[in-house]
């Protein structure tokens, strides 16, 4: 690790390396332990840092917004690559719209409706950014990201940049097959449909007061905890289930939308997935139904 540091240090003076970074700064649960190394990098300074990590045999794991993650309480050993801030570029051209994976969601969505251009009015209130968006076909309120995909660029494990077009990318619910060839994501490029700003602006303010109606938006939390069973509610099968309310120390099922487990204040990733496998058990038992997390776990719990 030492090595890789000097040699990434000589290679990119101007990146920071953050050593022991609390992973709890970085998700929206607001919880995890340190990442060994933790760095916040430009496009192109991806190839650099992957191919030396990949020299030295240095474990990497790619993050986003981390709005869609537990990190465990022992945090994460290796690099910790934030695809964030300085790879969040957004322009439109016609009604094609380029965002790159660091751009926000609600960035996206706002640039959209500022160009009269719709089609991502069911993401402005998703807190997560476009790259796990697009690896996890991120959706709410009827929408997903499969309908405004035109091609994404990736970063494959060889470094090398290759685009992918909507039938390739494999989307479907919460899936794409991007995890499992271990891409990067790099660009979304989406095909949007003109549409006066007006009603483009309305139609995000209803979404977000349903949100702010039904979701616990006060507390931090990972969004929807479980995936949605076929045929099935995960709130309503965890409400039904008596669940409302559960709590393991400060992790508790929102009283609010039941489909939420939401960090009190001082949950630990412990408490949060112990709440989960108690869910999980209470509503099999119940229902008969197996709930699948939406929400993925990295680190060392």
């Amino acid at each position: 690790m030492d090595q890789w540091l000097e040699e990434i240090r000589a290679a990119l003076p101007e990146l920071v390396v953050y050593q022991q970074e609390p992973m709890k700064k970085h998700t929206t649960f607001r919880v995890g332990g340190p990442a060994d190394l933790y760095v916040c990098p430009k496009k192109q300074e991806l190839p650099v840092i992957l191919g030396l990590a990949k020299k030295k045999g240095l474990a990497v794991t790619v993050i986003g917004n981390g709005s869609n993650l537990l990190v465990g309480d022992k945090g994460i050993r290796g690099l910790v690559i934030e695809v964030g801030a300085q790879m969040n570029a957004v322009e439109v051209q016609g009604n094609i719209l380029r965002a790159q994976a660091g751009a926000l969601l609600s960035q996206v969505a706002a640039k959209a409706a500022a160009a009269g251009l719709g089609g991502m009015e069911f993401a402005a209130g998703i807190p997560g950014s476009m790259g796990g968006a697009v690896t996890m076909n991120a959706g709410a309120y009827g929408g997903e990201m499969k309908d405004v995909i035109r091609q994404v660029t990736v970063l494959t494990p060889e470094c090398e940049q290759k685009v992918l077009s909507r039938e390739e990318l494999d989307l479907s619910y919460r899936h794409s097959c991007i995890p499992k060839n271990h891409f990067l994501v790099l660009e979304a490029e989406l095909s949007l449909t003109p549409a006066p700003e007006q009603e483009i602006r309305a139609k995000m303010a209803e979404l977000r007061e349903k949100r702010v109606e039904k979701q616990p938006l006060e507390y931090p939390s990972a969004g929807s905890t479980f995936k949605r069973p076929e045929g099935y509610f995960a709130g309503k099968l965890i409400m039904d289930a008596g669940l409302r309310g559960y709590a393991v120390g400060d992790a508790q099922v929102s009283e609010k939308h039941c489909g939420f487990v939401i960090n009190r204040g001082n949950a630990t990733a412990a408490e949060i997935l112990q709440l989960m496998k108690d869910v999980q058990q209470r509503v099999k038992k119940q229902s008969g139904v197996t709930l699948e997390p939406e929400v993925k776990m990295i680190g060392e719990f």
